[in-house]
């Protein structure tokens, strides 16, 4: 709690080794076929791993994950929810394994910049260095492509870089991979804003084939009386802004979103809301007070929730333990302020039935509230400078449309990730990354 070091501490080589050999091999391995969205190669990779063959784990788990140590640290591991063992024990530990592999790599020296030996001539634009554009771009530039990452922000790395917090992901980790794709030939071109900076016309006459993973950072408001007070800020801006001081960057004393001492209440029960409890907590807030609209998730598995179905089960983060309370089935009504800032949060408990809740009669209540962060999510933006420059067509919910090769109504276009699914996982993202490097691909061949 005192610093923003990374939390998870590694397993020594006889814990690893001791969790590898509990990997039975199944002969219909869940991990793999349902659970994992990249289709890691689970049982494969830890028995290379129990038997000491470390550089053979890499390259399994590499042909297909271009970044372990990312989903190595950060993933909820939906392999381990459809591991076998879970059924009525503690599920292997996978992903921790694929992250140890990945740092063996590292150490080791295994992870060199990959060197094309045929250069197509194709040049592709990826918009967005987020982990779906990431992960296209190193499969696009190993086909042989030129490929050129546009980033609107003033360090790549998109959501991997400012929205989460280093206690979960140093920066260094992002930095390592991005030297290696620098490496193999892709350029970076960041504080670009497709749209306003360089126009669609100019990406759709420079280059053969675009990418757009931009993803999608618009937040959730909260349309209650009393929003428009100080003191009231969106997670995302709170968890880029510590980004930022950690790095040391010049920020206005007057814009510092800033918990010592003050009473927190974040409004959002999900892994950004957690982000800002920890966050909050290190930089010595007085109390941090979670605020979930629904209910509390059981204990175990419901008979409607069933193996190896993700499980909707009560999940508790290291920022909770570290001093968190959280209340659930809890409806935000108003802030309340004082000389225009704010003090309390109104609150009422609800009940839930199928699909809607209602306000228990009496059940007001007020929670001090210093300062609120709001984390419920986001939100598809079809407004977005990159889909109206584009004149791309979207959905009922606002996201890129594409089919099943990710491919946009307009000719040549490409979208992938959250900008087409939307808010989603960092694996999941990879993945969509990787389909579409694989359909822009074929495009530039045929």
């Amino acid at each position: 709690k005192r610093d923003f070091d990374w939390v998870e501490q590694p397993l020594s080589e006889t814990e690893l080794h001791n969790q590898a050999k509990r990997c039975m091999d199944c002969g219909v391995p869940f991990c793999h076929a349902f659970g994992c969205p990249l289709g890691n190669r689970v049982p494969d990779y830890i028995d290379e791993a129990y038997h000491g063959n470390w550089k053979r784990a890499l390259e399994l788990l590499h042909s297909t994950n271009n970044f372990p140590e990312f989903t190595g640290r950060i993933c909820p591991a939906l392999c381990e929810a459809s591991c076998t063992l879970s059924l009525g024990f503690e599920a292997a530990v996978c992903r921790h394994i694929e992250m140890q592999i990945a740092e063996r790599g590292w150490q080791e020296g295994w992870i060199r910049p990959y060197q094309v030996q045929r250069k197509t001539g194709k040049k592709t634009a990826v918009i967005g260095s987020g982990p779906a554009g990431l992960a296209a771009a190193q499969q696009l530039v190993r086909f042989g492509h030129d490929v050129v990452v546009f980033e609107q922000a003033d360090r790549l790395g998109g959501m991997l870089r400012y929205g989460i917090p280093n206690f979960k992901l140093e920066k260094w980790v992002i930095d390592r991979r991005l030297e290696q794709l620098a490496a193999e030939g892709v350029r970076f071109e960041t504080e670009v804003t497709v749209g306003s900076d360089i126009s669609a016309r100019y990406l759709l006459k420079n280059y053969d084939a675009v990418l757009i993973a931009s993803g999608t950072s618009k937040p959730r408001d909260l349309d209650i009386p009393g929003r428009s007070l100080s003191g009231i800020h969106r997670a995302l801006d709170f968890l880029t802004q510590q980004t930022r001081l950690l790095y040391g960057d010049q920020v206005n004393p007057a814009d510092i979103i800033d918990p010592e001492g003050k009473h927190v209440v974040v409004i959002g029960g999900g892994d950004t809301g957690a982000d800002c409890v920890g966050t909050c907590i290190r930089r010595n807030a007085k109390s941090v007070t979670q605020l979930e609209l629904l209910e509390a998730p059981p204990a175990s598995r419901s008979e409607h929730n069933p193996w190896p179905q993700w499980p909707v089960i009560m999940r508790t983060s290291s920022s909770h333990t570290e001093g968190c309370s959280r209340l659930w089935s809890v409806l935000t009504k108003e802030f309340y302020g004082v000389s225009g800032r704010v003090e309390k949060a109104g609150c009422a408990k609800i009940s839930w039935g199928d699909r809607a809740f209602q306000e228990i009669p009496g059940s007001d209540f007020l929670l001090d509230a210093q300062l609120v962060l709001l984390s419920m999510g986001f939100v598809p933006d079809p407004a977005s400078p990159v889909i109206e420059s584009f004149s791309l067509d979207t959905d009922s919910s606002g996201s890129i449309t594409v089919d099943q090769e990710c491919r946009t109504s307009q000719k040549g276009v490409f979208a992938a990730g959250d900008t087409v699914t939307g808010a989603s996982l960092v694996v999941r993202a990879m993945n969509h990354g990787r389909t579409a490097a694989d359909s822009i691909d074929q495009f530039l061949n045929s």
